[in-house]
This record gives C-alpha cells, sequence and structure tokens, in this order.
C-alpha cells in the first residue's frame, strides 16, 4: 500500500498518458451529465463526478467496430481477408467499483470460456486500469446487494482510496507496482488498512440514507428464477411494460450481446462489423425461414433477467449477472429496470 496527497492524484493519470490512450469520468460543461471518455488532459477527468451514464464497457467492447475487410476476387475465385484489430495500449483511470466488476463478467465471457474472443483480447491485453472506491453511495446504487461494491476486491492494476487529505493507493499487479515505484509513492504504514475498512464499512451505512432510489435484495428472487417458479402472468405484466427499446441493455456493465454485418464498399471490399445487439430487440432471436422463438415480448423479459439473475449463470460467471449500477432503472420508459422487476417478482413470492 502507497500513499500519494489528494491534489497530486492526477500525477498518476499523466503519467499513464505517457504511455497510454487514458479514458476517465468527464463532466459534459454543457449538461452536467458524466461520461467515461477519451481524454487529451488529465485535468479533464473528475475524481468526485457521480457514477457516469454509459459505462466504461465501450473501451474494450466498442458499440460499432469494424473488426476485418475483405475482398474476393471472381475471376481469381480470391479471397483476400485482413483481421483488424485494436492494438492501442488503453487506461482507464476513475472507474468505480461495480464497472470494474462488470469488465471482469465480460473478462469472464469472451475470454474464460471455451472459445476465446481474439478481437476482445487486443482490447484487453494492453490495458491498465485504475479504480477508484466509492467511499459514499449515489443515489442510484445498490451493489451491496450485488457483491460488486463500494470497495474493490480483484481486477485492477492500482486501486485508491480518499481517506482524508491522502489517497490510498493498492498495487493489484505486477504494472502497478512498477508504476508506484517509478512515481516514488511513499509506503503506507498498516493503521492505513484499518482504515480503508472503516471507510469501507461507513459507506456501506450510508446506503440505508443515500441510495434511496433503488433496493434489489436478490436471493430469493434467484432461487425463483433458476427454478422456473414464477407465474406466468408476472412476466406478462413485465413484458407489457416494455418497449423494446434495447436502452436497458446498452447502458448495462455486463451485457455482450452482438451482432455482425457486412457492409459493402465502393471499391469493391466489404467491411465486417461487430455492434451491440439487444435481447429486447424482437428481431434478435429471429431464425432462418422467419421463425422466432421467443417472438412475445414477456418471454425475451424472461430470458434477460434469467442472464442477470439465475443460478446457471452466477455459476458461469462466479457471480450474478447484475453489478447494482442501477443505471436500466435510469433509462427504462416503462419503470421495469432490475430493482423493479425484482420487486415485482418478490411480491409475488410473497402475496
Amino acid at each position: 500500500m502507497y500513499l500519494i496527497e489528494k491534489e497530486n492524484v492526477m500525477k498518476i493519470a499523466e503519467e499513464l498518458a505517457k504511455n497510454y490512450e487514458l479514458f476517465g469520468p468527464v463532466v459534459d460543461k454543457g449538461t452536467g451529465q458524466v461520461f467515461f471518455d477519451r481524454v487529451n488532459d488529465s485535468s479533464e477527468i473528475s475524481l468526485s463526478a457521480e457514477i457516469p451514464a454509459i459505462p466504461p464497457k465501450h473501451v474494450v467492447f466498442p458499440q460499432i467496430e469494424r473488426i476485418m475487410k475483405y475482398k474476393y476476387d471472381r475471376s481469381a475465385k480470391k479471397a483476400e481477408i485482413e483481421a483488424i484489430l485494436d492494438n492501442r495500449s488503453k487506461a482507464i483511470f476513475g472507474i468505480r467499483p461495480c464497472d470494474l466488476t462488470g469488465l471482469i463478467v465480460l473478462d469472464r465471457f469472451f475470454l474464460g470460456q471455451e472459445f476465446v474472443d481474439e478481437i476482445y483480447r487486443e482490447h484487453r491485453k494492453r490495458m491498465f486500469i485504475v479504480s477508484q472506491n466509492c467511499i459514499a453511495p449515489f443515489k442510484q446504487c445498490f451493489c451491496v446487494c450485488t457483491d460488486s461494491g463500494p470497495f474493490a476486491d480483484e481486477g485492477y492494476d492500482l486501486n485508491l482510496t480518499l481517506l482524508g487529505d491522502y489517497y490510498l493507493v493498492e498495487a493489484g499487479s505486477d504494472k502497478g507496482k512498477e508504476l508506484v515505484q517509478r512515481l516514488g509513492l511513499k509506503s503506507a504504514d498498516p493503521s492505513y488498512a484499518e482504515m480503508k475498512k472503516k471507510a469501507n464499512d461507513k459507506s456501506i451505512s450510508l446506503f440505508e440514507s443515500i441510495a434511496t432510489d433503488n433496493k434489489a435484495w436478490i436471493s430469493r428472487v434467484m432461487n425463483r428464477i433458476t427454478t422456473g417458479f414464477i407465474k406466468e402472468d408476472v412476466w406478462e405484466y413485465i413484458g407489457k411494460q416494455c418497449f423494446e427499446c434495447g436502452a436497458c441493455t446498452f447502458v448495462c456493465p455486463t451485457c455482450s450481446c452482438f451482432n455482425v454485418e457486412d457492409h459493402n464498399r465502393f471499391d469493391g471490399t466489404t467491411d465486417r462489423l461487430r455492434t451491440w445487439d439487444s435481447c429486447s430487440f424482437e428481431g434478435y432471436t429471429k431464425m432462418a425461414g422467419d421463425h422466432n422463438p421467443r417472438h412475445p415480448v414477456e418471454d425475451r423479459r424472461n430470458k434477460r433477467f434469467f442472464c442477470k439473475l439465475s443460478y446457471s449463470q452466477s455459476k458461469k460467471y462466479l457471480r450474478p449477472g447484475c453489478v447494482g449500477c442501477g443505471r436500466c432503472q435510469w433509462v427504462c420508459p416503462g419503470d421495469i429496470g432490475l430493482p423493479n422487476v425484482v420487486t415485482y417478482i418478490r411480491r409475488e413470492i410473497t402475496e
């Protein structure tokens, strides 16, 4: 563990900017909205900003990405194929524990299964992550219900905890250790570990008074979703409120569904694009012959929340698919963000 003065914490970002493209939370001057974006100057980053409107998963999993181009020579009957991999070095600075947990889930989806996604791997392997613990929750947070905060346990190269006039800096990798040594940060004595524990306990205690927008006591609901003991009329009620807009999936830090499309260019080449997709869309499960095994909207809503809260998914990713950031509740025009769905199912259980 190391220490750095609060007013000097951006020296870490400045050092990273020498070798990495720097991304961090930025407050838009016009709207006051927070976005996790590429910055040219570390002074643009605000560590005190609220949770960004869009999670930083787009840094490793872009919404639209060209992954390949090819050209077919009809006369020679030969195809020229070129894979396009993003080999830029990127640094994520100031990511919150919930979004960091989202990246860990994406890692397990793209890299931890039977097949490895080479495109995602190229984004990930040159990345440096600096996370920051939440010493107080925001009003929409429920990460304590999903075991994804308010303090980070893994997945970072460096982790920051604000303790008075200092940030406690913890190195979680060899890259992190090498950076703090390069910066010459002084070591923290063991008392700071106790101070960090007290800060974590205090943050958790503040959820009752500050994080008032959402609650999602999910353990009993996970049991019901896993075993299928939820009445059809509950899913129908939820489905009737869905606008099929896909907003919940696009702002979710763990949603990983994508589509692949080919686009012809005037020079005769074809670009293969990977784009975000959503299980909310009617065409998501459409098959050849126009058959759709999940045509009713309530069936698609059922699948989304099975993906987030079932035991089988938790076993695959070693945790629930929800990280408790509250974004789906923010953006849903039908008021069926995950916390409300948990509430509907719990009401059915207790009647």
